[in-house]
């Protein structure tokens, strides 16, 4: 009983991969058909056939999109392989530069936001002259090395 269930579902499913077919008769009436229409009327295919399009048919009855590509050669598969390794590679080069810059920016905000809270503190800085001597910062000096450390935490503290 189970065979015959199946053999009628089958061949019951065949007419779903039939061409639909519209046309208009000398009355007006439309007429949908998976039958070609008198020789005399002009008809529309709205959907053909798979098999008559030229596409495959699987065996649960299912058209297949279109041909399974033929299978790679090892050299292309291996060439594949190669281009999607150098890919890879090339992606993460780029992660690592990006990251060594975000961190050397985050070091220099850190170093900045560290001597301008020095400058501001008001305690007295030892600086070195040009003959190597060591000397306090003047005020003078200290507003200068403010201003700079104010613009180079803006600089880099985003």
């Amino acid at each position: 009983m189970k065979k015959f269930l199946l053999i009628l579902l089958i061949l019951t499913s065949m007419n779903a991969f039939a061409d639909l077919k519209k046309w208009t008769d000398a009355d007006g009436k439309v007429h949908y058909s998976d039958q070609p229409p008198p020789a005399n009327v002009k008809a529309k295919t709205l959907r053909t056939s798979p098999v008559a399009a030229g596409s495959l048919v699987s065996a649960s009855g299912v058209a297949a999109a279109s041909a399974p590509a033929a299978p790679k050669t090892i050299a292309e598969a291996e060439a594949e392989y190669k281009k999607a390794q150098l890919a890879k590679k090339e992606a993460a080069e780029k992660a690592a530069k990006e990251q060594t810059k975000a961190d050397a920016v985050k070091s220099q905000c850190a170093a900045a936001q560290q001597y301008l809270l020095t400058l501001e503190s008001g305690m007295r800085i030892q600086v070195f002259d040009a003959k190597g001597e060591r000397a306090y910062m003047d005020d003078n000096q200290r507003q200068q090395d403010l201003a700079k450390a104010r613009q180079d935490v803006s600089t880099y503290c985003k």
